[in-house]
């Protein structure tokens, strides 16, 4: 047993037995200054009169000078380190607290912000120290210390300032597709993991984004981060602007161009043989499900999938048979399982046999087509669905020609269609925003049709509320204009795919008077 704790339990065992113990009083002393009775310490003096005789804080700073870039909202941590902070955030506490001088003579308990008005540039920081005074004795004591915040811009802001175009890298994203979901979904990918920071400009162009940046290593990063989250090749180039002979100084212009993969989300791709062999004999026709750093194909006639990386595509590179924009709009005549549902690499899928009808032929013929779908968890007689039309398709891609004697299907769904749903809540606003890019609209070859763009943005809309894997790698904020109401989610049906509430993020506004409904889309 440990000695303290045996001296503990003795007054308890003497009181439990009845012993006589004699009850212990702390000594009190006189203060040998003012007089007044206190508990004995090191100095004998209490603690107003130490206080009076002994300031702690004498040699340190009360008063400091702090460098703030009003642009790119950075602290100057000398002699050229930049350091990026919010106001009375625990990043900016622990620079001020850096700044002070001598403060390793004490020792520092506690240190916390004081406010002060946002546009008086004044930082007031209270420390609360300790430290060793007469005999040994240890006086706390706190102080306030005031930062003086002078503005003063970082030299890449002051050259952006003075040239706006004067930028050292450039990477050219280009995708080369009839549609821009692509750029919609990587421009919330952007935003999300703050990759486009340190662009000093961005411009949408007719296939793609620019984007320019002050420093060859920021282009360099921006590029590794698209590597990581779409299947993409790339080749840099430079081009020199400048050189001394005297001092051997080179200045050079760096343009990365960045090709995205062509291959969608909801194609439908016909591998080449060589690629199908590889493949264990996939296919040959598969439907894209997936597009992150690798590609995933599903046999939508057998259930097996697989992955493709950025080098296995380019090695072979292929492209889509269908895409999204020629998707066709059938109707559910009747349905019947033939397999029971399986998980196939993170989603669920059923194989069944379905009689399905264009919607376009009601009324004008009665061509009806026997398929099979691997959508039998979803799809009930009555229900719509969206595929691709096989039977009527004038397809003339050169690798479906190599498989001989194979026999296209008639039709191949793609997805459930809500559409008829979804014109009930027509012109209602969305519970959900995304925030978008400051982009500049490149005019030189004709300025985008913006219908065509309100319309890819809606669609892209609606690929975000049916699917939750979309969700799961961007940030939706909260509209606060939308208003529930109880007759509309009557009305509205239950099966309509919505954004639950859950996943919806506050969007903070750090002043009133600025609008922020300007840098978002609904």
């Amino acid at each position: 047993m440990e000695p303290e704790t045996r001296a503990f339990q003795l007054p308890a065992m003497a009181e439990e037995s009845g012993m006589f113990m004699v009850p212990q009083t702390v000594g009190s002393v006189l203060c040998c200054k003012c007089g007044i009775p206190m508990a004995p310490n090191a100095a004998n003096m209490c603690i107003k009169c130490l206080r009076s005789e002994i300031d702690i804080t004498e040699g340190l700073q009360k008063h400091a000078i702090i460098v703030h870039c009003p642009e790119c909202e950075t602290y100057l941590q000398p002699p050229k380190t930049r350091i990026k902070a919010q106001l009375e955030s625990k990043e900016l506490l622990t620079f001020c607290v850096k700044r002070l001088k001598n403060l390793n003579l004490v020792r520092l308990i506690h240190a916390e912000f004081i406010w002060t008005e946002p546009h008086s540039k004044r930082i007031k920081v209270k420390l609360r120290i300790q430290k060793e005074v007469l005999n040994g004795a240890i006086l706390e004591q706190a102080y306030i210390v005031e930062f003086v915040q002078q503005e003063h811009m970082c030299e890449s802001c002051s050259r952006v300032q003075a040239n706006p175009d004067q930028w050292v890298a450039c990477v050219q994203l280009r995708q080369h597709v009839p549609h821009r979901r692509t750029f919609f979904y990587l421009e919330q990918l952007i935003l999300r993991h703050d990759a486009a920071a340190h662009a000093i400009k961005i411009k949408q162009m007719d296939q793609g984004i620019d984007f320019f940046f002050a420093k060859r290593s920021h282009g360099l990063k921006f590029v590794d981060f698209i590597g990581k989250v779409t299947p993409t090749r790339s080749r840099d180039d430079k081009q020199l602007v400048s050189h001394d002979t005297k001092s051997n100084n080179y200045n050079y212009k760096f343009t990365f161009s960045v090709e995205i993969c062509p291959i969608c989300r909801e194609d439908l791709v016909c591998l080449p043989p060589k690629v199908s062999v590889s493949l264990g004999n996939l296919g040959p026709l598969v439907i894209c499900t997936k597009v992150s750093n690798s590609i995933a194909l599903l046999d939508p006639f057998t259930l097996r999938h697989c992955f493709l990386d950025a080098g296995q595509y380019w090695r072979s590179s292929f492209k889509a048979l269908l895409s999204s924009r020629q998707l066709v709009e059938y109707i559910v005549l009747d349905v019947e399982i033939v397999s029971s549902e399986v998980n196939v690499g993170g989603s669920k899928y059923a194989l069944a046999d379905a009689q399905v009808a264009r919607v376009s032929d009601f009324g004008k013929n009665d061509t009806i087509f026997n398929i099979k779908t691997h959508l039998g968890h979803l799809l009930n007689p009555g229900d719509h669905a969206l595929g691709y039309d096989l039977y009527a398709a004038n397809s003339n891609d050169m690798e479906l020609e190599k498989y001989r004697g194979f026999v296209l299907p008639e039709a191949i769904l793609i997805k459930k269609s809500y559409e008829e749903k979804r014109q009930r809540k027509r012109g209602k606003p969305r519970s959900w925003k995304l925030k978008s890019l400051n982009m500049e609209v490149d005019d030189s070859k004709g300025r985008a049709d913006p219908g065509k763009m309100n319309t890819e943005y809606e669609v892209f809309l609606r690929d975000l509320e049916e699917n939750p894997e979309m969700r799961f790698n961007i940030s939706l904020y909260r509209n606060k204009e939308y208003q529930p109401s109880e007759m509309a989610s009557i009305t509205d049906g239950d099966d309509l795919p919505t954004v639950p509430l859950e996943e919806l993020l506050a969007d903070l506004d750090l002043s009133e008077e600025e609008d922020g409904d300007d840098s978002m889309k609904e």
